[in-house]
């Protein structure tokens, strides 16, 4: 998502909100979750208890 876009409709910015969403916390890596992406930690951590 970049600053600046300009969207055509209220749905369309919508679903890149949705997406953007998703990408955040399915996709991005974090070195403080041992390079895991958040649900990757969340399903990594629960099957450790």
């Amino acid at each position: 998502m970049r600053y600046g876009k300009k969207f055509k409709t209220l749905e369309e910015f919508r679903d890149k909100i949705v997406e953007y969403i998703k990408s955040y916390n399915e996709k991005r890596f974090q070195k403080k979750l041992r390079c895991m992406a958040p649900l990757e930690y969340r399903n990594h951590a629960s099957t450790c208890v």
